[in-house]
């Protein structure tokens, strides 16, 4: 299998560094907010990657966490009048329950940072016993020139990077000793959480959060590190100068990078009004479809989200879905005859040719348009006389080419009329009474099953899809 490295900017094989297990760390959500449109990207496209490379037989660790200190959670806390940790439980269960929906499975471990508040404070110290981090005021700093190699990810010298000043100062800028330097541990601040330290109270910075967890779920060496391009620099950058400096060995072998999401061809941003959170997004379309349309395109790919190309994934998936239905009625009427080698050698073929797909750096696009070259096998194939054990081989490799993708081929059980307007009236209920984990969780379940409900003035409508 290869894949496309961002630090050599080449596909490379994958060799592990412990023949037969892979540790994946893909850099997870900041929980002040219900996770969006674009955070799915990188959700969907790494949990393939890790379904695909345990098909291939290894054995994955794959650690995805959540950033649950920032500034963001303490000013969402601060404008409720709550601890941030309310904030940041509250949001971590909304972004589990999101990708529960879209099938993304549950990591190895969810690392959260505020638990590894230790860790940190030991590579803070190392750094500085080391001579890359020094202390000004109860802020301490990494010492950016003093790590040759930085720049090397994003491919920029570090002259290069003083454009990239803004995305880099904090508060007491003259304080340091370059402008390029980054901070590890920053002091408290009136209303913000703490921790004790050899600096003072306070607590770590965003990039040294990933460094640590890290370390401690996967090691110092991580097979593969993974995110959305715009981590690229300077959080992926100055994760790579905080751990080899620490660590003094290399800290990623390979690091992937999905392309950004735009909207009706915008970048996706709230003054535009083209910002979607995955739960609005799922009163729209079910998620499965969400899924497919996201694996429709290759990850290093920019991709579009609009309502036409969504329609055209969704009608894509209800081909495939139909094609398991009627191969799934052939089967009843299939006969114990011996199968066609020829065909059985056809869909062998396919499947050879899926797995060539996922294994040029994960090209799902491909991966899926071999998966229609099946449906159409299926459909010109399947019919009177067929054999059973021909039916049993398109229905299970169908079924296992698309779970690969996280694509379940089953549809759910149908809804009658009066079992739908029985879950409404007590979603209605539901809302009146404030129960709105209840309300949430009735719209989910008809939502699974086909049916988008719509909120109007006239009252709650639906409709099949």
């Amino acid at each position: 299998m290869k894949l496309y490295n961002t630090m050599t900017r080449q596909k490379e094989e994958f060799v592990p560094i412990r023949e037969g297990k892979a540790g994946i760390y893909v850099c997870g959500p900041t929980v002040y907010d219900l996770i969006h449109i674009g955070n799915a990207r990188p959700m969907i496209v790494f949990d393939t990657l890790r379904c695909y490379l345990e098909y291939r037989g290894y054995e994955v660790n794959y650690v995805s966490n959540f950033t649950d200190v920032d500034d963001k959670i303490i000013k969402r806390a601060n404008e409720e009048g709550v601890d941030a940790s309310v904030i940041s439980e509250r949001y971590i269960a909304e972004a589990r329950k999101d990708m529960h929906d879209m099938n993304v499975r549950e990591a190895t471990v969810h690392p959260k940072a505020t638990e590894e508040i230790p860790d940190m404070i030991q590579m803070v110290q190392t750094l500085i016993d080391k001579g890359y981090a020094y202390e000004v005021n109860g802020t301490v700093y990494f010492r950016t020139r003093r790590f040759q190699d930085y720049g090397k990810l994003s491919h920029k010298n570090l002259d290069d990077l003083r454009s990239g000043n803004r995305e880099l100062k904090v508060s007491g800028q003259e304080e340091k000793e370059d402008n390029l330097d980054f901070v590890l541990w920053k002091p408290k601040k009136e209303g913000e959480p703490f921790w004790e330290s050899p600096w003072g109270e306070g607590r770590p910075g965003w990039h040294l959060e990933c460094s640590c967890m890290s370390k401690k779920y996967i090691g110092d060496v991580i097979d593969i590190h993974a995110g959305g391009e715009d981590l690229i620099f300077p959080h992926h950058e100055n994760e790579i100068a905080q751990s080899e400096a620490a660590n003094g060995t290399e800290f990623a072998r390979y690091w992937m990078h999905n392309a950004f999401l735009k909207i009706d061809n915008e970048k996706m941003s709230k003054s535009l009004g083209n910002f979607f959170t995955v739960r609005e997004i799922g009163e729209k379309y079910p998620l499965q479809v969400i899924r497919f349309f996201m694996l429709s395109a290759h990850y290093r790919s920019p991709l579009n989200f609009s309502d036409d190309l969504v329609e055209a994934a969704k009608n894509g998936l209800e081909r495939i879905l139909t094609a398991v239905e009627r191969a799934e009625e052939a089967l009843k009427q299939a006969e114990d005859s011996q199968p066609d080698d020829g065909q059985i050698r056809k869909v062998d073929e396919l499947v050879e040719k899926y797995e060539a797909a996922m294994d040029d750096d994960l090209n799902t696009a491909d991966a899926i348009a071999v998966i229609f070259e099946l449906v159409r096998l299926s459909n010109t194939t399947i019919g009177e006389h067929v054999s059973k054990s021909y039916c049993e081989k398109i229905l299970d490799t169908l079924e296992l080419l698309c779970g690969i993708l996280g694509i379940e081929t089953h549809r759910e059980e149908a809804l009658l009329d009066e079992e739908i307007e029985r879950l409404i009236e007590e979603r209605q209920q539901a809302r009146k009474d404030k129960d709105f984990a209840r309300a949430d969780a009735i719209r989910n379940e008809l939502q699974d099953k086909g049916i988008v409900l719509e909120d109007t003035r006239e009252g709650v409508k639906w409709k099949k899809i």
